[in-house]
């Protein structure tokens, strides 16, 4: 008995040290739901657990996206991302908002990776059972081939409003360019930054913001930067089509490790049985 009321009480104690957090989900429809979250779940787990509550039908698509209003930029968490980790990360006055709502784009590369993986600047058809080959060569084994993503991106000037272009390529180490001068096939790259510590965001009306090219901008950070800051990093595409390419590509990148390998490999199965289930 007196053992009993040991291993009760350690796991009172082991319990009341897990961080926890009240959080305010908001929806399409302009509602919101308050939920209390720990540091244990997954935004997966989190995602399945709103889906129940909210009598929606399954999807891929359905996403937790964290959007920083005084950056003007947004980004759909990952499913294996920690949700508490993240959102401890917002500073007190923050004007942050959390959206449950659906995505195509989140994991628009497993139904059509052709699009994604192969490097085409266009978009193309490719059989069922040849698209299989492709996500299985990617993700079926016990490493995650990073796409060898390359070309020309704007890149914004640091505390300016201009905007330079470079040639810039994606390995799994990082991003590189290629410095001034030096022509495009060239070894001697520059390291742009590397992406253990930074997350992708999709940035939002720059063109009027901070005059870049087109509206098609994506930018690079520390998640615990939530102000303005000489450390992030914007890019800009010429077209939408750029722009998702790279921020896939940099998404796999930054997920080369085996526990993610295998949440890919059952997300291609997710994809073919995604109609027929319901929760």
């Amino acid at each position: 008995m007196k053992a009993d009321n040991i291993r009760v009480a350690l796991e009172k104690i082991k319990e009341a040290q897990v961080k926890k957090l009240v959080i305010r989900v908001h929806l399409s429809d302009e509602s919101s739901k308050t939920m209390m979250v720990d540091e244990r779940q997954t935004v997966r787990q989190v995602l399945d657990s709103l889906l129940e509550k909210s009598h929606c039908g399954y999807s891929p698509d359905w996403s937790l996206v964290e959007t920083i209003n005084e950056l003007q930029m947004e980004r759909i968490f990952e499913d294996h991302e920690n949700l508490v980790e993240n959102l401890l990360n917002w500073t007190r006055d923050s004007q942050n908002r959390l959206m449950f709502t659906e995505r195509i784009e989140k994991y628009a590369l497993f139904k059509n990776p052709q699009n994604y993986l192969l490097g085409r600047k266009e978009t193309c058809e490719m059989a069922e059972r040849n698209k299989e080959a492709l996500l299985e060569e990617c993700f079926g084994g016990g490493s995650v081939s990073v796409p060898e993503m390359e070309g020309v991106l704007w890149l914004k000037e640091d505390g300016k409003k201009s905007w330079k272009k470079r040639y810039f390529l994606l390995r799994a180490s990082g991003i590189y360019y290629v410095p001034k001068g030096k022509p495009k096939a060239s070894r001697d790259l520059a390291c742009f930054l590397q992406l253990d510590h930074v997350n992708v965001y999709l940035g939002q009306d720059y063109k009027s913001k901070y005059k870049a090219p087109s509206d098609y901008c994506m930018v690079l950070k520390h998640p615990q930067i939530q102000k303005k800051s000489q450390y992030i990093k914007y890019l800009c595409c010429d077209d939408v089509r750029t722009l998702h390419q790279w921020i896939n590509s940099i998404r796999i990148a930054k997920v080369t490790t085996q526990p993610f390998s295998k949440t890919f490999s059952r997300l291609c199965f997710l994809f073919h049985i995604a109609d027929q289930v319901d929760f």
